[in-house]
């Protein structure tokens, strides 16, 4: 049999089968490529997840991961899923320090939290060396204003608002000797918030007859007793939910006529729960409007309750608005522009009850309210 030379199929030369192969790879890294989901965006949230302040950590956990949840389901930002990284600050300051240092290590963006002063101020160098942000929902103190640093809240600071229930006590509830009971876990947020109250209830004429700070290792039995040694006419609290609630209880055993108050730090369904008949008829202050009928409010509490099955209070609102101001900061940040400097220029977001506005050092105002319980619930005063 005979081949034509003109039917002869040749074998491609070298070059042109390294070319064939470096062509077959690209198609194939290209395709890779494509379905490929892109790189979350990760931002933290750090908390009390355990422990006696567990309410008020769990509460802002749930109201963060509710943002982030909702703006993933719309497409994330810029196309990236949104990453949320959980660590629990236990209130120990060492322990904050390394859960700082773990989500400093995953590339966080930003961080939602502490959720109390004490924290925040303990990790804040932590921060200011990493140049990265982060937003406290409930961090109140006075020692963190009016500072140029990577500090962000969504709340006063305690000057801005402790007149609010200072004027109720003296004026609504007719007190005019007072004792005032303080958490020493927390004082950088307490020791803020009794400063302010004894300055504007004297203001006005009352008197500030003691005040007694506690470790909630104490008894508080002899709390109790010693709070009422002084035969005042009113107590107010500042303290978490938990030891409020069991406070409240002993001195109802000594002094069922006494007026109790307590500051925002104690405003959780917690308080109600451990309280029981104990804090009926006690004030609380509050961050959160529980009667508002703000659109957006009751579509967050609509969503928030279909989540995770219980009431957000404000640890759950306001750990929503900081997550969303954060998120809303990552969208709108500019090439070359630090998240900082996003927040800074962008200055106005939109809260779920109220408008968020930052000054020049990231501080904010948010109002306050008062409210009484009530058969078990939270009752507006005004």
């Amino acid at each position: 049999m005979f081949f034509s030379p003109s039917r002869v199929v040749r074998a491609p030369d070298a070059r042109c089968a390294r070319l064939w192969v470096a062509a077959m790879l690209f198609i194939c890294l290209f395709g890779m490529l494509a379905c490929t989901p892109p790189e979350p965006l990760r931002i933290g949230f750090l908390g009390g997840l355990s422990g006696r302040v567990a309410d008020l950590g769990i509460g802002g956990r749930n109201g963060a991961t509710l943002a982030v949840e909702m703006r993933n389901q719309q497409g994330g930002i810029n196309g990236r899923p949104i990453e949320l990284i959980a660590e629990d600050d236990q209130q120990d300051p060492e322990v904050a320090r390394q859960a700082v240092a773990r989500l400093l290590a995953r590339k966080v963006e930003v961080v939602i939290g502490p959720m109390t002063s004490a924290m925040a101020l303990i990790v804040l160098p932590q921060f200011n060396a990493a140049g990265i942000p982060f937003i406290s929902p409930t961090a109140t103190t006075n020692a963190l204003t009016a500072i140029d640093d990577q500090f962000f809240r969504v709340v006063a600071p305690t000057r801005s608002h402790v007149f609010k229930s200072a004027e109720h006590h003296f004026r609504g509830n007719g007190l005019r000797r007072v004792v005032l009971v303080c958490d020493l876990r927390n004082d950088a947020y307490t020791k803020s918030w009794a400063d302010d109250f004894r300055q504007a209830f004297e203001g006005l004429g009352g008197q500030v007859v003691d005040a007694i700070g506690f470790a909630s290792n104490e008894s508080l039995a002899a709390l109790a007793s010693s709070v009422l040694d002084s035969k005042p006419d009113g107590v107010v609290i500042i303290s978490n939910s938990v030891d409020s609630a069991l406070l409240i209880q002993q001195i109802r055993m000594r002094d069922a006529a006494v007026r109790i108050g307590t500051a925002e730090w104690a405003a959780t369904e917690r308080l109600v729960e451990l309280g029981g008949r104990a804090v009926e008829g006690v004030v609380v202050a509050q961050y959160v409007d529980r009667e508002s009928k703000a659109a957006a409010y009751l579509a967050f509490l609509s969503a928030y309750r279909k989540r995770f099955g219980h009431e957000p209070g404000y640890p759950g609102l306001t750990a929503f608005d900081a997550t969303n101001v954060a998120l809303d900061a990552l969208t709108a940040r500019s090439a070359g522009q630090t998240l900082k400097q996003a927040l800074l220029t962008h200055a106005d977001f939109a809260g779920a009850q109220s408008p968020i506005h930052f000054d020049a050092n990231g501080d904010t105002q948010r109002e306050t309210f008062l409210s009484v319980i009530e058969n078990g619930r939270f009752k507006s005063l005004y």
